[in-house]
């Protein structure tokens, strides 16, 4: 089983949390902790919760913290259905992994097929090196250093997911 809460602080961290709806840097409407309003819409039961469909007016931390735990459960589904493999991993790399799904989407992230290899065959090391030489590093910067770091180690502790 995978570390939710911890997964949830380390997603805000890099995520970030807005209540107000905004447009991200690939111009799609966002809200919350990185929902993508545009690509994952509020389904039936989240309008429900929330009472509107977050586009056009804010949403609490508690609503935004609802819809996160939503797509936590989205993403595992992902990987769970295109790499079943990944839950045989520790829970430092599931988190990776699910941290990167959520960025990305789980098309992007099968077109990583070397990186995921390594992963597969538990050469992390080796899969660290590949996340940094990728297209998404440079485009994120401090977070894929971060996620690069916990898989090559495996190691991580509450403090790489302070939020301030």
């Amino acid at each position: 089983m995978m570390n939710i809460g911890l997964l949830v602080r380390e997603l805000v961290r890099d995520e970030g949390l807005r209540l107000s709806p905004y447009r991200c840097t690939a111009g799609k409407l966002t809200t919350g902790v990185g929902r993508n309003l545009d690509g994952n819409p509020m389904t039936a039961e989240e309008l429900g919760c929330i009472g509107h469909d977050g586009r056009s007016k804010p949403i609490t931390k508690e609503q935004a913290h609802y819809l996160l735990v939503n797509d936590i459960y989205k993403v595992s589904n992902d990987l769970d259905r295109s790499l079943p493999w990944w839950q045989e991993l520790d829970d430092t790399r599931k988190r990776v992994l699910a941290n990167m799904c959520f960025n990305m989407g789980i098309g992007t992230l099968l077109t990583f097929k070397n990186t995921l290899h390594l992963i597969h065959t538990a050469r992390y090391f080796e899969a660290s090196k590949a996340m940094l030489r990728s297209k998404w590093a440079s485009q994120v910067g401090a977070r894929a250093s971060r996620l690069a770091k916990l898989m090559a180690d495996g190691t991580s502790n509450d403090n790489t997911a302070s939020v301030s």
